[in-house]
């Protein structure tokens, strides 16, 4: 399994950094970049449409450009998209380049590019409290690893091992294990899923479209019109207007994240808590902390006391990604 290391030592000195640094996270519609300070924390974010640049090289240029042609020496870079080599191809983005080449093109020294959840574990330990929300009880336990999931376009998921005054991020795709059910209503709509897709993994029930994709099998199973919900169109329905269906799949979607959320913790012995990432379940706002997320989460029959004791917290930095690639510069 491919890991990225993170210190947690002094960082460098500012008379060590004769120029700049560059971060930034590649996604599949948008790009957004920050300049570095002397404290290691992001400014300068301009957010750029991927569809107005050919590759990570042009759009990188241009925000330079826009910001007095400011010249780097180093960069890294979060990408939507596994990062096993040198060639990376963005998954939901026709953007698809050499991490060595893009290095050339821009003349600097050193060029990171990682997987933007990798990015979002390292950040964890650098963002500040009033950026997370904890939901249910538990207290964090020093130097034991940390779990991390996210759902948004997919379902990403990693965790952070303490190594001495390091932290490893491992990069995985745990997204597309195979969803684990426990209702009737469940595996109905696992049975719907299942006649589009072959192998129905977790990012079918947890993504933006996985939430779609449970509204669509509950309208579908009752016999009802499907409706063609977006992802935010379901939060706005169920939460303002009580709609029923909408109400019935966030409700699934939150107990489900609690069940993949547990299985994470138990994997890795996640003592130091479980950090949830994304951009679906921060939309939830206050109704995920009373939503069916915790007890699911602390469902796991003879393990019950041991996930209890784990603290849950939902994520609502602007820029996560960003503050997580500043570390592999420091």
């Amino acid at each position: 399994m491919a890991v990225s290391r993170d210190s947690i030592d002094a960082p460098v000195s500012a008379e060590h950094r004769p120029t700049p640094r560059l971060v930034g996270d590649v996604g599949g519609t948008n790009a957004r970049f920050a300049l570095l300070d002397e404290d290691d924390k992001p400014f300068a974010s301009s957010t750029l449409s991927t569809d107005d640049f050919p590759d990570l090289a042009s759009a990188v240029k241009i925000y330079l450009a826009e910001h007095e042609n400011t010249k780097i020496d180093v960069a890294a870079i979060a990408v939507a998209t596994p990062v096993t080599g040198d060639r990376v191809n963005l998954t939901n983005n026709p953007w698809s380049f050499s991490v060595e080449e893009t290095r050339r093109q821009l003349g600097i020294s050193r060029l990171h590019v990682v997987n933007d959840f990798t990015a979002l574990a390292l950040s964890v330990p650098h963002l500040p409290d009033d950026e997370l929300q904890k939901v249910g009880g538990g207290e964090a336990v020093e130097q034991h690893a940390i779990g991390i999931v996210g759902a948004g376009t997919g379902l990403g998921v990693s965790g952070l091992i303490p190594c001495g005054s390091h932290w490893t991020a491992l990069q995985g795709e745990g997204g597309h294990v195979t969803m684990s059910l426990r209702t009737d209503r469940e595996f109905a709509v696992y049975r719907k899923l299942h006649e589009r897709f072959r192998h129905v993994s977790a990012e079918r029930f947890l993504s933006g479209p996985g939430l779609r994709n449970i509204v669509e099998s509950l309208q579908a199973i009752d016999g009802l019109e499907v409706q063609p919900y977006t992802p935010a169109d379901i939060t706005r329905l169920a939460l303002e207007e009580g709609d029923p269906y909408c109400l019935e799949a966030m409700e699934m979607f939150a107990s489900l994240l609690g069940n993949v959320a547990s299985n994470l913790v138990l994997t890795l012995g996640a003592e130091g808590g479980l950090f949830i990432g994304g951009g679906v379940v921060p939309r939830f706002g206050e109704w995920f902390a009373q939503s069916a997320f915790r007890e699911s989460f602390e469902d796991k029959g003879r393990m019950r006391t041991y996930v209890e004791k784990v603290p849950t917290f939902v994520i609502h930095s602007p820029y996560p990604a960003l503050v997580g690639a500043a570390r592999l510069l420091v």
